[in-house]
């Protein structure tokens, strides 16, 4: 379906003689799309940190294990705002 829609937007730009700019406005379209990736990576590492301050809250004697599991965790998270940061700057670079 995605392939038919692109084939002939293409097609379109192809035969209006404008494939150099059309290609590079999608390409600046595609950064941005990509880059709404680090809202999420945002709001998840907000709420993961919000929840360890609660568990430490509880059980205070249990921070240093608390703290470690939320590093990790956070590491993980923000993996995926990088790669949405990678993937924009390829597609601006085309």
């Amino acid at each position: 379906m995605f392939e038919t829609i692109f084939s002939s937007v293409f097609r379109f730009a192809a035969e209006a003689g404008h494939t150099e700019f059309f290609a590079s406005g999608m390409a600046y379209l595609g950064a941005g799309i990509a880059v709404i990736a680090g809202i999420g990576a945002g709001i998840g590492q907000g709420y993961a940190a919000g929840k360890a301050a609660e568990a430490v809250g509880r059980q205070p004697e249990a921070q240093g294990k608390i703290l470690v599991t939320t590093l990790v965790t956070q590491a993980v998270a923000e993996t995926t705002g990088l790669y949405a940061l990678l993937v924009a700057l390829i597609l601006i670079g085309k």
